[in-house]
């Protein structure tokens, strides 16, 4: 029993530091890659499609070649009124926040993203799947505070940055939303490699419109460096983080996955600083995000305790340790194509908006996880 406890932790404790290792990785890369100061491939639109195009491509592969996966039942309307809405907002999503690297650093856009469970609770609430509360929305209030606390004392304010940003926010606080209300009401469960089957295609065309209109021209009059290493490893970088975050879902629980998100959070304001030298932190910027921080975990706290209280029963340590140890030797490091991983349903989130897949933003507020018994 001992010994079985200690795998479980020294994996978990494995999984979880893939996760941060990748998770502020890609964001890094991307910032590396986007910044006219580094690589100068301003290009957000083309940088997010060459995610979805190689996500797309390598799920084909596992599905339809080496049958690794067997696909869903997706029928057209359900493709139509599920699969196309989500992507189009997941689609916006990931252009805003990759264009936001442009305007500003990585340090603020982190400080900026506490604002997601503000988003989400406010679409949950216009969407009908939450109600309205005091507690929740005093944590609400608390949360944008801190943030506008930590807007001021920036620095190298840019407005255009900042409102790309917030926008991308709430455009994934939308996908959120629509995956519970449109997916999970039809019983539809993706795993990973069926979500990308599925979505990023999807993405790709929606991202074709904005890409033509504001991307391409600027492609044929300026001298654009493209180089493939450049690129695989970085779109290989953000399916990694994806798998990774589904690993991390399966091992540990929401509380675990919240703690490790903020841990991943100072963690990459610390390093962009060092990284990237012109992203400047004042006093001001810490207080502020320290006063959203506080925000967030007293969230996380309602969340947590709703979910306790939504369970009658409590399992057990040896339960909870087999119910683990038989997950682990299920969910291996293969695929079984007669298993389905079901997408965690919405109250929060599970991904990262850097990681250009169907889940998002793990680092902020209540993981998808949790939002299964909150909504």
């Amino acid at each position: 029993m001992a010994k079985m406890i200690n795998k479980t932790l020294v994996l978990t404790y494995i999984y979880l530091l893939i996760y941060i290792i990748l998770s502020s990785g890609v964001i890094l890369y991307n910032k590396w890659v986007l910044s006219p100061k580094y690589f100068n491939f301003p290009l957000p639109i083309t940088l997010t499609m060459i995610h979805m195009g190689f996500a797309g491509f390598v799920a084909f592969l596992l599905i339809r070649v080496f049958k690794v996966v067997a696909p869903v039942k997706m029928t057209f309307e359900i493709y139509a009124t599920c699969v196309v809405p989500i992507s189009a907002f997941f689609a916006s999503s990931l252009w805003f926040g990759n264009t936001a690297y442009l305007h500003i650093s990585v340090a603020f856009i982190q400080m900026l993203k506490a604002l997601m469970p503000v988003a989400t609770f406010i679409m949950a609430v216009v969407c009908g799947t939450d109600k309205p509360r005091c507690d929740v929305f005093s944590n609400m209030l608390l949360v944008s505070v801190g943030v506008v606390i930590s807007s001021y004392g920036e620095i190298h304010f840019n407005i255009v940055g900042t409102v790309y940003q917030v926008t991308g926010i709430f455009a994934e606080a939308l996908r959120l939303v629509l995956t519970q209300v449109l997916l999970q009401k039809k019983g539809l469960t993706l795993n990973p490699i069926t979500s990308l089957y599925y979505i990023a295609p999807c993405s790709f065309v929606f991202l074709a419109l904005p890409w033509y209109v504001l991307e391409k021209p600027t492609m044929e009059v300026s001298q654009i460096q493209f180089n493939f290493w450049i690129f695989f490893s970085n779109a290989l970088c953000a399916l990694a983080l994806n798998f990774s975050i589904f690993l991390v879902i399966g091992r540990t629980g929401a509380v675990t996955i919240r703690v490790a998100g903020v841990l991943k959070d100072w963690i990459l304001i610390a390093l962009s600083t060092v990284i990237f030298p012109e992203s400047t932190i004042t006093g001001l910027n810490i207080t502020g995000y320290a006063i959203a921080l506080c925000g967030v975990v007293m969230y996380n706290y309602i969340k947590v305790r709703d979910v306790k209280a939504s369970q009658p029963t409590a399992d057990g340590l040896p339960d909870r340790i087999n119910k683990e140890y038989k997950m682990e030797k299920k969910s291996s490091d293969k695929f079984n194509p007669n298993d389905s991983v079901e997408i965690p349903r919405v109250g929060g989130e599970v991904n990262d908006e850097e990681a250009p897949l169907i889940t998002s933003r793990l680092s902020h507020i209540g993981r998808t996880q949790l939002g299964n018994h909150a909504a």
